[in-house]
């Protein structure tokens, strides 16, 4: 093979950048186009925004609106505000599969709830907190929240997940467990015994490219 040949067929062997990524809205603020869930009790769309929950009723049991497609390494960014008067405890599902005949989903979610918003919950799998992030850290974060709202952001790349709250880092989290999916479908949850609501917008996401392998960093030879 030429020299030029190698080169390229080398080259080839590496994503683009994840600034060569594009930002998609996964919600077009009008319909549940590409979601599936309870679109007929539990989730509405008011405004431009995917609502559930009432200050009226207290939410049954979890329920969960589901992309259709399965997402792997990308960046997600949201908007949420949550108004209650009980049961403050919602979150964001990703990497997830729904549980067969069931209204459960299972994987990881970004949480939303006092004391563990920015933690990170292993939902109907391993049943636990997998990280918390420091209490100070997230009434850092929240303190910047605007109007009521704050913006999540969660990044998957291979085994590591970062997540922040109005752009504050707030945990850096990787999976030991190499038989945990790296892929699945992105999950907006109302948690049971919510009395109140739960709002979300503006969802985006760009998808990113990881190399298949992470090559050992360079050691310089002279100490």
């Amino acid at each position: 093979m030429a020299a030029g040949c190698l080169l390229l067929a080398v080259v080839a062997t590496y994503p683009l950048p994840a600034s060569a990524a594009e930002e998609v809205l996964l919600f077009d603020g009008t319909s549940f186009a590409g979601w599936n869930g309870d679109t007929e009790k539990t989730w509405r769309i008011e405004s431009g925004t995917i609502v559930a929950g009432s200050p009226d009723a207290v939410a049954p049991r979890n329920e969960f609106l589901a992309t259709d497609r399965e997402f792997e390494n990308f960046e997600l960014k949201l908007e949420y505000r949550m108004e209650c008067a009980a049961g403050c405890n919602a979150g964001v599902q990703f990497r997830s599969r729904r549980v067969p005949n069931h209204h459960e989903v299972s994987g990881y979610q970004a949480d939303i709830a006092p004391g563990i918003t920015g933690g990170l919950y292993d939902e109907s799998r391993r049943n636990k907190m997998l990280d918390v992030p420091p209490k100070a850290l997230q009434e850092k974060a929240l303190s910047l929240t605007r109007d009521g709202w704050n913006e999540y952001t969660i990044r998957a790349e291979g085994r590591r997940i970062r997540l922040a709250i109005n752009g504050i880092p707030l945990l850096d989290y990787t999976e030991p467990d190499d038989t945990i999916p790296l892929e699945g479908m992105i999950a907006l949850q109302i948690h049971g015994g919510l009395r109140g609501t739960i709002r979300y917008r503006n969802l985006r996401i760009t998808e990113l490219s990881v190399p298949m392998r992470e090559d050992p960093p360079v050691r310089s030879a002279t100490p």
